[in-house]
């Protein structure tokens, strides 16, 4: 009897003293924990936000309604979803907290919780959203106070006015205005379901960023809406055939750069929108004057534009009319992923010839915008006039896959079901924002080395303390000596390419621009320049991929332009610093017109015959032409014609010549001069041989002499007496 009765109390003096320790934990976890009321309303609990002047933005949207207002499927849709048994309950469901201590335990994790709304309402405004046993207790014991101070419906309030709703939205009221352009007290049951869809997440959830999760979300609350008696079957049926808005229906000046620092704001901190680090203030990169600027574009279709800073890779300005998107990035990916790989593995340099020709890849046949030429180009040429055949060709020699990988040091990342060399034009199936195209751009500006934008500089909480600030890790794509011959080839591209519109401003300017084709017309339109501080980059098309009615190098040009006059209105951005590895050499023109291979030139050429380019120190190892140091020609052609000699010289007109003829070892000269295609000599006698050779003169330097072959003038044939006879 006695080992029966130690075997029970045993355990229960083992759950006494659990359950005693737990009271313990929670007293002295809880010690001093006290409802704030002030903290329900949101007066304390915001983000301030600042540009890049150290000013005040007026950022969040806040608004207040009244329950009493409101229609009763608006509460009913976040009780549906967040807390079915939020009226029985005294703000602690234990049912789900039984559930979810079974799932955790089974998982050896603490992921489930079984948070109320009253629950929600406590952690938003008091607390933070870090998953351990402390904050859950002192969560416990304020939701306790909360319940007994005020009613269901005062807290359903307070949560429904209280709640982040993504985009720099603080309550249910701001959220109708900014999401559907109405008055909360207007909203409708699949309105209503949409936003308690975002409260999981609204970064995830906005129907401006993923359309499909939100869509499939907000029918599940719907369905949860009907399941609980809150629809009936019609109003359900209705519901879920309403379309979701497509673009914020309220909007002010900054909304497009106030929605990333927002965004990036919740990847830092996720807990600072609710408010419960306090309040915080956020410095931005934010630069009002070239915002302003932006908002001020005017086009017939969606557009996208940026300013961004390449010294501090700070984001000065951000306006898109259809939030971020990713698009084909069509010829703006050629010096990103082709021409920079190739000369960075000194595959190509400027000079390097390539012949524009219509070429079958195993059954992939690119052509250019106006058609192959069938001539030989530089890439200098190929790339500032955006030929794209002759990219094709440089992609097929390096590889998808190494040519990949340059990307991916950039933040570009590329499935390998996209690996086609249709990416050398831009062609995949998503592509990219036009801000992670603007920062592989920088890189160039940069001489190789990447660093994300970013659109927060730092963060300090209430007293001044710094509790984040932006240090870049960077990496290193492209050499210097790769970077600054890019930027000398983009140059181009301004000078007499595709981006001339810009050709008149009055400072270095790199450019590139390019265009996305549909099945009859354009869907994607770009122009990106950068100069040695900043990068403008500008975007058309539209957010259903209709077409538009425009080219990367027309009105996307003409806007950056006047982006750029604004940018730079008081002062020039300084030169690209030159570059120790790159040195200028003069090529031969006409073996490179003719031969189509580069021979460096004669130091003693004459002026026009050659031309500078520009090539890396280490790579330059092209022979050099003597063509005028040591002049040569090739051997002539030499013929006999009804007793002349006729003497062909090879073109070389900057040559002088002297042309002998040696006949019984006398040596005679024919002809002392200019270049002349056929020289003849009608001085020979019949029976006689000759031996001719031909010496060129470039100046006064003499040349190697060419005996041309032996010569024999023959006899006239005697005609017969009796000729005339016949």
């Amino acid at each position: 009897m006695k080992k029966v009765l130690i075997a029970i109390l045993i355990p229960l003096g083992t759950l006494a003293a659990l359950l005693l320790g737990g009271i313990f934990c929670y007293l002295g976890v809880t010690a001093g924990v006290r409802l704030d009321s002030e903290k329900l309303q949101m007066s304390t609990a915001c983000v301030r936000v600042y540009d890049g002047n150290g000013e005040q933005i007026e950022s969040a949207r806040r608004k207040s309604v009244s329950l009493s207002d409101l229609p009763a499927y608006v509460p009913q849709a976040f009780v549906a979803v967040e807390d079915k048994r939020f009226y029985t309950h005294n703000g602690l469901d234990y049912k789900r907290i039984g559930g979810a201590i079974l799932k955790n335990l089974k998982s050896f994790s603490f992921r489930e919780g079984a948070s109320t709304i009253s629950q929600q309402l406590i952690k938003n405004t008091h607390l933070t959203s870090k998953k351990t046993i402390e904050r859950k207790l002192k969560e416990i014991k304020l939701t306790r106070q909360l319940e007994k101070k005020y009613s269901k419906d005062q807290i359903i309030e307070l949560y429904l006015n209280s709640i982040y709703f993504g985009h720099d939205v603080f309550g249910i009221a701001a959220a109708s205005d900014f999401y559907f352009g109405k008055e909360a007290e207007n909203l409708t049951p699949s309105e209503s379901a949409m936003l308690a869809a975002l409260v999981r997440s609204p970064n995830r959830y906005s129907p401006f960023r993923n359309a499909e999760l939100c869509f499939s979300r907000r029918n599940f609350i719907l369905k949860l809406m009907k399941e609980q008696g809150f629809l009936d079957e019609k109003e359900y049926s209705d519901a879920v055939q309403d379309p979701l808005p497509e673009f914020p229906a309220e909007t002010k000046s900054g909304d497009s750069y106030l929605s990333l620092v927002f965004d990036e704001l919740s990847q830092i901190f996720p807990d600072a929108d609710t408010g419960s680090l306090g309040a915080l203030r956020v410095y931005t990169f934010l630069d009002r004057n070239m915002q302003e600027k932006l908002e001020e574009t005017q086009a017939d279709s969606d557009v996208c534009t940026l300013v961004r800073d390449n010294r501090g890779n700070g984001l000065k300005a951000f306006y898109s009319t259809c939030g971020v998107l990713k698009r084909l990035p069509a010829s703006t990916l050629k010096p990103l992923l082709v021409y920079g790989p190739a000369i960075e593995e000194d595959i190509i340099c400027p000079a390097t010839p390539i012949l524009d020709e219509r070429t079958d890849f195993a059954g992939y046949c690119p052509d250019d915008a106006g058609g192959a030429s069938g001539k030989y180009m530089s890439a200098r040429y190929a790339l500032s006039h955006s030929v794209n055949i002759p990219a094709v060709k440089i992609l097929n020699t390096i590889g998808c896959e190494r040519a990949a990988a340059y990307l991916d040091k950039m933040d570009l990342h590329v499935e390998k079901e996209d690996y086609s060399l249709a990416l050398a034009l831009g062609g995949m199936r998503e592509g990219f924002s036009l801000r992670s195209l603007a920062d592989g751009y920088a890189v160039l500006a940069k001489y190789g080395t990447f660093a994300p934008s970013k659109t927060i500089s730092r963060i300090e909480n209430a007293a001044g303390k710094v509790l984040y600030a932006y240090r870049p890790h960077e990496n290193k794509v492209f050499s210097e000596e790769t970077s600054y011959l890019l930027n000398d080839m983009l140059k181009t591209a301004v000078k007499e390419g595709t981006a001339k519109k810009l050709k008149n401003l009055p400072f270095d300017l790199c450019a590139k621009t390019g265009t996305a084709e549909g099945k009859t017309g354009n869907t994607d339109a770009y122009t990106i320049a950068y100069t040695s501080e900043d990068t403008v980059a500008v975007w058309l098309g539209n957010k259903d991929n209709t077409e538009i009615d425009t080219t990367g190098g027309g009105l996307p040009a003409n806007i950056a332009l006047e982006i750029l006059k604004s940018l730079y209105r008081e002062h020039s951005p300084a030169s690209f610093p030159p570059c120790d590895g790159v040195e200028t050499r003069r090529i031969d023109m006409r073996e490179y017109e003719t031969n189509h291979r580069i021979l460096l030139s004669d130091p003693n050429s004459p002026f026009l015959t050659d031309r500078p380019e520009i090539f890396k120190k280490n790579a330059c190892g092209y022979e050099t032409s003597t063509k005028y140091s040591a002049p040569r020609i090739e051997t002539p052609k030499i013929s006999v014609s009804n007793g002349t000699v006729n003497i062909v010289l090879c073109q070389t007109e900057y040559y002088d010549y002297i042309v002998k003829r040696e006949n019984h070892g006398v040596e005679t000269v024919i002809y002392s001069g200019k270049y002349q295609k056929c020289i003849s000599d009608s001085s020979v006698k019949e029976g006689e041989s000759y031996r001719y050779s031909v010496t060129p003169f470039y100046k006064e330097i003499e040349g190697e002499t060419v005996y041309l072959p032996l010569v024999h003038i023959e006899r006239a044939k005697a005609l017969p007496d009796s000729w005339w006879e016949d």
